[in-house]
């Protein structure tokens, strides 16, 4: 029964791992980064052109941030068609990424109480959920890499491509950590799943059990 008991101490810590990441990712401004450069020539108004952007604001220059568009807003809806599309496309990941620590935190309850109770069906359907939470983490960042380039290709659309032929851009840290919390969230899955094989076998008839003399 260590084997079990060190297999649920690495599956909640691994959750717990993957809600701070995630979370981390999620309220951080270093998703999209985006730096201006004159044919190498860079200068300091090259710098002030840079940015770096999150979920909810866009960060230009050195301090000054200002919320993104709200995609909710009923104003969108005056917008283009691709304009709309991106919207759309936005708040997806604005639904799903926070939905996904609220699923975390969900799991992480039911692995505690499938441990306590050494309940091996419990344990089977919390593994199955955070590999499905994982599934929808990860759909969460492919989404928003899919409107990252969309978005540069609508701003090269609306003003010429020689607007954005200096522009370079990057994905920042927060997207690894997002990256990081979809990889936890399916190890602590599959954790579960090898203690629920694990639970199983034990109870099975004739299986060994320690004898105390």
């Amino acid at each position: 029964m260590a084997r079990l008991g060190a297999l649920l101490l690495a599956a909640a810590l691994g959750a717990l791992l993957s809600f701070a990441l995630l979370a981390a990712a999620v309220a951080s401004d270093y998703w999209y980064i985006l730096e201006v450069a004159d044919a190498g020539n860079r200068t300091s108004r090259d710098g002030q052109l840079s940015s770096h952007s999150g979920l909810w604001r866009i960060c230009e220059g050195q301090n000054s941030c200002i919320p993104l568009i709200d995609p909710f807003a009923s104003e969108v809806l005056d917008a283009s068609a691709s304009v709309r599309h991106l919207l759309s496309l936005h708040r997806a990941v604005m639904v799903v990424l926070p939905l996904s620590l609220i699923l975390i935190v969900c799991g992480w309850i039911c692995g505690l109480l499938s441990s306590l109770a050494r309940n091996g069906p419990l344990l089977l359907f919390t593994g199955c959920y955070f590999l499905l939470g994982g599934t929808l983490t990860l759909a969460g960042i492919s989404v928003y890499i899919h409107y990252s380039h969309l978005a540069l290709a609508e701003t090269a659309r609306q003003y010429g491509p020689r607007h954005v032929q200096d522009v370079r851009i990057s994905f920042g840290w927060s997207v690894a950590l997002a990256w990081g919390s979809c990889a936890s969230e399916a190890l602590s899955g599959t954790l579960l799943l090898t203690a629920a094989r694990v639970l199983g076998l034990s109870q099975q008839p004739g299986a060994p059990h320690s004898v105390v003399i």
